[in-house]
């Protein structure tokens, strides 16, 4: 019995101060507030604002006229926003293939076990620069360098005999300028897809590959055998932020264009076309609605990439 009452005075010392804890936890909410405050302000009112707004006629001043669904009735009749929209989605499809084949090419050579390269972290660190440059010193780099009158590029296939005329790379109409500036956002982001492949190889756990090795598996088997299903989540997280940032494509086409910030018929994408309504045109009401049918848009191709990497797993 003896011993019996000293476990349960021990227990009741230990035992936390119910004031004390009370007291630091309201202290923690208190630091918490300055974010929430921010959060609900600069984030979620927007987007609540945004959505009434796209039932209104409203002209970003003045009186607003509620108007119920005409604005997203005229925006899924609007051919001019869908062929924006079709020249987006052809940026960020150049941007994808090149942006995912190349990191994933550079994972490959990078991770073999038999020719392992020295140097991973210097490599890393080039490959991710293009990333930390800003938009608009990329556009301009790139916007000398394909000059159609004085670019390097142009001077340079002239002299080797590829081209016999300058070639328009930005103001041209068709396929030209978009794949210039899906080129250029592969050039910006693959270094940080080639980290995310990098990190997702590299957490995958060596004894599958020694396996593989054993049982006879050549690189290429063992690649589309194991890297790959291993891979799928960080490829599908890629993939989605991709997609997410690419139909939302707005400041490379806006700088790369040679017209002063209205882009020929080929880069005007549907985020620019959004904001042409709004703030060109005073038209809040339906550029607010435009924004969520293109968040919509996204919304489906979201769930598509989800289930499309998925199928095998269910």
């Amino acid at each position: 019995m003896a011993v019996k009452v000293k476990k349960e005075e021990t227990n009741a010392v230990v035992k936390p101060q119910g004031g004390l804890a009370a007291r630091r936890d309201r202290k923690g909410i208190l630091f918490c507030i300055p974010f929430v405050i921010t959060f609900l302000i600069f984030n979620i009112y927007p987007v609540f604002r945004t959505l009434q707004m796209s039932f209104m006629s409203y002209k970003g001043f003045g009186k607003e006229t509620f108007i119920a669904f005409d604005n997203y009735k005229r925006a899924f009749k609007d051919t001019f926003f869908w062929d924006a929209f079709l020249n987006t989605l052809k940026m960020w499809g150049v941007n994808i293939v090149l942006q995912l084949g190349l990191a994933l090419l550079l994972t490959i050579i990078f991770n073999d076990m038999k020719y392992r390269m020295r140097g991973l972290s210097i490599f890393r660190a080039l490959f991710y620069l293009p990333n930390l440059i800003a938009c608009t010193s990329v556009a301009f780099l790139f916007k000398t360098l394909l000059d159609w009158r004085f670019g390097t590029v142009n001077q340079i296939l002239l002299d080797a005999g590829i081209i016999s005329a300058p070639v328009n790379w930005l103001t041209g109409e068709g396929l030209t300028a978009q794949m210039v500036v899906g080129v250029v956002g592969a050039w910006m982001w693959f270094g940080n897809s080639f980290i995310m492949l990098m990190a997702g190889v590299q957490g995958i756990d060596r004894s599958y590959f020694e396996a593989a090795t054993i049982d006879g598996a050549g690189r290429w088997k063992m690649f589309t055998k194991v890297t790959m299903p291993l891979l799928r989540p960080i490829m599908l997280y890629v993939a989605v932020t991709s997609l997410i940032g690419g139909l939302q494509l707005f400041d490379l086409p806006y700088l790369l264009s040679g017209t002063k910030g209205q882009p020929g018929r080929s880069l005007f994408t549907a985020v620019f076309y959004l904001y042409d309504m709004a703030f060109n045109k005073n038209q809040m009401g339906y550029a607010a609605a435009l924004a969520f049918v293109l968040f919509l848009i996204i919304s489906v191709f979201c769930a598509i990439a989800f289930k499309l990497m998925n199928r095998k797993e269910d």
